[in-house]
């Protein structure tokens, strides 16, 4: 039997937010890959943060409002991506479906795909990273994912699957499959096993390449596949966004 991971925190479906600009809702439909009775999928842009503390902060799950009904409700995200991270993200439209991809992400019934460029000595052609995480506070405004130590407090197991698409000298392009859902898991493990991704400023990532600056974290939540709340499999894909190519591209790698 898979471990239970923690789900996102409930939230309610009417939540007061801050009022939203045509150009808001012009934008947030814009980024709608996938509209059913069930779920809306989104392909979110890198900079775009998924939710904060503050309710007028500008975030994905504040642009959610543009989709409420007459009644203030409004989809529920089941899932998060890091704001720097770009790609696949989705939202139960109705209490039921929410509440069913929730437990599918917390039972680990959801397949994940990213593709990552990352630094460093030439990985084998696939693989995986089976280190375990513990949070830790390298500053009191900063929570990061480290190898779990001992006295660490709630270290959790983590895995994550690896498979290389293209190499250019140390440069590498991954297409990562993670089995568990740590907060920063990608990111920690490439840096555990000295292939930090490219823009990563918290976890060794290069910021320039051949001299070119970095723009951000090349990381892209690729595809999901799902299973349904009405019956059935899903699977939702986003295409890796221009400043991911470019960087692609720079590093003379191509992507089949």
């Amino acid at each position: 039997m898979k471990p239970p991971r923690s789900p996102m925190p409930k939230r309610s479906m009417v939540e007061r937010v801050a009022p939203l600009t045509d150009a808001d809702r012009d934008f947030v439909r814009g980024l709608v890959i996938h509209d059913d009775a069930a779920i809306l999928a989104f392909d979110k842009p890198s900079g775009l943060p998924v939710q904060t503390r503050n309710p007028d902060d500008r975030t994905l799950d504040m642009l959610l409002t543009a989709f409420a009904k007459s009644n203030g409700k409004r989809p529920r995200l089941v899932h998060r991506l890091d704001a720097q991270t770009s790609g696949v993200i989705i939202a139960g439209k109705t209490q039921p479906a929410a509440a069913f991809l929730s437990a599918a992400f917390a039972g680990r019934d959801v397949e994940k795909t990213y593709l990552a460029l990352v630094t460093g000595s030439a990985p084998d052609p696939e693989g995986a990273i089976d280190v375990a995480l513990s949070r830790y506070r390298p500053k009191p405004e900063l929570e990061l994912m480290r190898a779990a130590r001992p006295g660490d407090d709630k270290p959790q197991e983590a895995r994550t699957r690896w498979k290389v698409l293209g190499s250019q000298g140390s440069v590498h392009l991954l297409e990562l499959t993670p089995e568990t859902g740590r907060m920063h898991q990608l990111r920690a493990h490439l840096s555990i096993a000295g292939r930090p991704i490219l823009g990563d400023p918290y976890y060794g990532g290069a910021s320039t390449l051949k001299g070119e600056p970095v723009p951000r974290l090349m990381l892209h939540a690729a595809s999901l596949y799902l299973p349904h709340p009405d019956g059935g499999w899903l699977t939702l894909k986003a295409p890796p966004p221009k400043d991911f190519l470019a960087i692609l591209s720079a590093a003379s790698i191509d992507l089949a």
